[in-house]
């Protein structure tokens, strides 16, 4: 796809050129799963796979919006003065809830403007395509009005939008990844501070595989839910003796000595997850920098089947996949990636073995859940930013 066919489409809908493209990349969680509402650090980098857009502004109030991928739900339009949430809308709710809390923000939007968009991530493989139309309208608007927006408050504005306008409660990390990626780099963050370290990724004989078990995610926000709580029981346990606020805040040692505090085996087990999988994080950031991608992989393993047994979010889709990935010549590693019950996995290959490690893996999975994953070679990328309208997408 080149921004020529969204340029196409965009005078074919409103018959004329548009004026400035943007991207926003999708994201990956390398490692540090549900540990970032646990007090703990996750471990993102955004991918080559993306949202596109090209628009132009308007000299009214109105905003036109097209989605190539959702044809079906045609233009929608909202007027400036009127940035409520309307479930008719669909998609077009999260830019809808971007230019709300920009302009709720005292920035000056003074007209419209009519954007087509289109995206390569797959919808509901959990590679946060959300977060990327967020971040995505948040360089649109602005770029196009010249607002002067700190990155980091478009990142909290995404997030707003989440909690506040869609009514998810997630944390900041898919915005943060979406909005601060760079190439080749992976990001420590801590979610409660904010604070933040790139790793080199060094992958030059070796490739990223996602592995999309096509299985939409329908249980990830109830079982998100009921973890999330489990967690908290957990901590208030502890907390009887411990002075934390979160659980990420211990070590080993100091989970294997009180962990009788919690009185119940299935909540210990999702504390034990939470403690073990922030200290496989931190490893994580020294083997990169370091240089050693297997240990990273073997990190990554880890990761897999604590959330197998421990947090047990993974169901046997994601089990398959990355199990018949763990079989195959050149893995470094391999782990789901996201909330779980569904969505995606990743692993690392190496370059000569990614032909028949796809074949083999998709092989085993079909005839194991009776329909096909899907397989997608990304790349390590950048963040939310103008492109040239010549640009090339991926």
């Amino acid at each position: 796809m080149t921004i020529t066919v969204l340029s196409n489409k965009f005078q074919e809908l409103f018959h004329s050129l548009p004026e400035r493209a943007f991207f926003a990349p999708g994201r990956i969680n390398l490692i540090g799963e549900h540990t970032d509402y646990n007090g703990g650090h996750v471990f993102p980098c955004a991918i080559t796979y993306g949202t596109y857009a090209a628009a132009r502004k308007r000299e009214d109030q109105l905003v036109r919006l097209y989605s190539e991928n959702f044809p079906d739900k045609g233009m929608i339009e909202f007027n400036l003065n009127k940035l409520d949430y309307e479930k008719d809308h669909h998609w077009a709710n999260y830019p809808k809830g971007i230019i709300h809390f920009i302009m709720e923000a005292g920035y000056m939007i003074p007209t419209g403007f009519e954007c087509v968009i289109k995206g390569n991530i797959p919808n509901g493989a959990g590679l946060s395509s959300s977060a990327s139309i967020e971040l995505l309208t948040g360089v649109l608007v602005n770029g196009l009005y010249e607002l002067d927006i700190p990155r980091l408050e478009l990142i909290k504005i995404g997030k707003r939008v989440e909690n506040e306008f869609i009514g998810v409660n997630s944390g900041i990390m898919d915005q943060f990844a979406v909005g601060m990626g760079k190439e080749n780099r992976g990001i420590l963050l801590d979610c409660q501070t904010l604070k933040y370290e790139y790793a080199p990724i060094k992958l030059e004989n070796h490739k990223i595989i996602i592995m999309n078990t096509n299985r939409r995610r329908e249980l990830a926000d109830s079982k998100y839910n009921e973890r999330r709580g489990q967690c908290e029981v957990a901590l208030s346990q502890l907390q009887q003796i411990l002075p934390i606020d979160a659980l990420g805040q211990l070590s080993k040692r100091e989970f294997e000595d009180n962990k009788h505090l919690i009185t119940d085996e299935v909540v210990r087990k999702r504390a034990k997850h939470a403690i073990y999988e922030n200290i496989r994080t931190l490893k994580a950031l020294e083997e990169l920098k370091a240089g050693n991608l297997e240990a990273f992989g073997q990190l990554m393993n880890q990761s897999h089947a604590s959330l197998r047994e421990d947090y047990e979010v993974t169901g046997i889709e994601l089990d398959s996949l990355v199990e018949a990935a763990w079989q195959q010549p050149g893995v470094f590693g391999a782990r789901m990636t996201g909330a779980g019950f569904g969505g995606c996995a990743i692993a690392i290959v190496a370059n000569e073995e990614v032909g028949n490690f796809i074949a083999n893996v998709g092989e085993v999975y079909f005839e194991k859940i009776g329909y096909k994953a899907d397989f997608y070679v990304a790349g390590i990328g950048g963040g939310a930013k103008e492109i040239e309208m010549e640009a090339v997408a991926e």
